[in-house]
């Protein structure tokens, strides 16, 4: 997504590399230029010429590379020529995924960042330090004490009420919070509709992102919303799956025992962070309290929800292998109700995350997620 950390993260890996290397921001022109020519040979010597070296290793550093999608033929070509190592940024997984070459597959690499979890905002809040901070790979139960859990209840207030963009992280007035979110939410419209899509009615995407937020952690009717927008399905499928590919909306799919299969139907719908999703309409705490837990379990694998008929539910499963119920004031009796549906489905672990924390067995604070 758009301002959440790409430039400065690969300017701190720029200044990591002690070999010849070069950077290039794909939003000034005159940085484009220096790849239209149509002799890729000389667009290597020209970069090794500004680099001040031959006969060692080129690392080329490119920001916002979706500004000249040309440029992924000079990139093929620089690295099967001449072994020159590209890092590079853009804010459309779609671009990145489809417009390389595929005969670079296995020489490309993806890493998606995303707003910062809980655990990062406290970081960059200097509320915990840098041993404690610990980079999440897998889910594990962390140990809850009810006093650290208590201190850190206000902040989290904070955390899924203004999100987890950096620069909204670290300012400290609420309506400075908010004047930096329109501004994301105004680059959305100006850059990446313009720069990644073809969609001509800007009008009919904006009333589809108002009519997801009502929507936030339910199933969504995809025939319904055509009918509300007066468009036809198909229309409606493509704009979901850009809103995903730029990272605007994350869909969780139906939970499935089968690896090998989709499964048919409403996918649930979640805003990527819950900042954005505040400042273009009003969820009540439920669902934001919802939205935040799928964003944070997300660090850990692959989402899914199970939904019977709509008389039994489990709001998220991590891998098939640990399922999660979200509620603002869980009970004894919702870990009851859960422990049944995940034996019913063979899921080996369960947990409820709820917002009001009891020290029981499976309860756990989202503060600890």
């Amino acid at each position: 997504m758009r301002q959440v950390g790409k430039t400065t993260l690969m300017r701190q890996l720029f200044d990591q590399v002690n070999d010849p290397k070069l950077w290039f921001d794909l939003d000034n022109p005159l940085d484009q230029m220096l790849f239209e020519d149509i002799d890729f040979n000389a667009i290597f010597k020209n970069l090794t010429q500004m680099s001040g070296t031959i006969n060692k290793r080129l690392y080329i550093f490119i920001d916002e590379i979706q500004n000249f999608p040309v440029i992924t033929k000079v990139i093929k070509y620089l690295i099967d020529y001449y072994g020159v190592k590209f890092i590079v940024t853009g804010s459309s997984s779609f671009y990145l995924k489809n417009l390389f070459p595929e005969s670079l597959s296995g020489r490309k690499f993806h890493f998606n960042l995303y707003p910062l979890d809980f655990n990062e905002y406290l970081y960059f809040n200097d509320l915990i330090e840098e041993e404690q901070f610990i980079e999440k790979q897998a889910f594990n139960k962390t140990r809850n004490i009810l006093y650290n859990i208590k201190k850190k209840e206000i902040e989290y207030d904070n955390f899924i009420q203004y999100g987890g963009f950096p620069e909204v992280v670290v300012t400290k007035d609420q309506q400075t919070k908010s004047l930096i979110l329109k501004n994301v939410f105004a680059s959305f419209f100006e850059k990446d509709l313009t720069l990644l899509s073809d969609i001509t009615d800007i009008r009919e995407l904006r009333n589809l992102i108002l009519l997801l937020v009502p929507r936030t952690g339910n199933m969504l009717d995809v025939t319904k919303l055509a009918s509300e927008l007066n468009i036809n399905r198909g229309k409606v499928y493509n704009y979901l799956e850009f809103l995903q590919t730029i990272f605007f909306i994350r869909l969780i799919p139906k939970y499935s025992q089968s690896i090998d299969r989709s499964v048919a139907g409403g996918k649930k719908v979640y805003f990527s962070d819950t900042g954005i999703l505040n400042l273009i309409g009003k969820v009540n705490d439920g669902q934001l309290f919802e939205n935040a837990v799928a964003n944070q379990l997300a660090n850990y694998g692959k989402l899914s929800f199970y939904n019977k008929r709509n008389t039994a539910e489990i709001d998220f499963i991590i891998d098939n292998k640990i399922a999660f119920e979200a509620k603002l004031n869980g009970t004894a009796r919702d870990i009851e109700k859960l422990k049944h549906l995940a034996q019913k489905l063979h899921i080996p672990d369960y947990y409820l995350v709820s917002k009001s924390f009891i020290e029981l067995e499976h309860f756990i604070s989202p503060v600890n997620l």
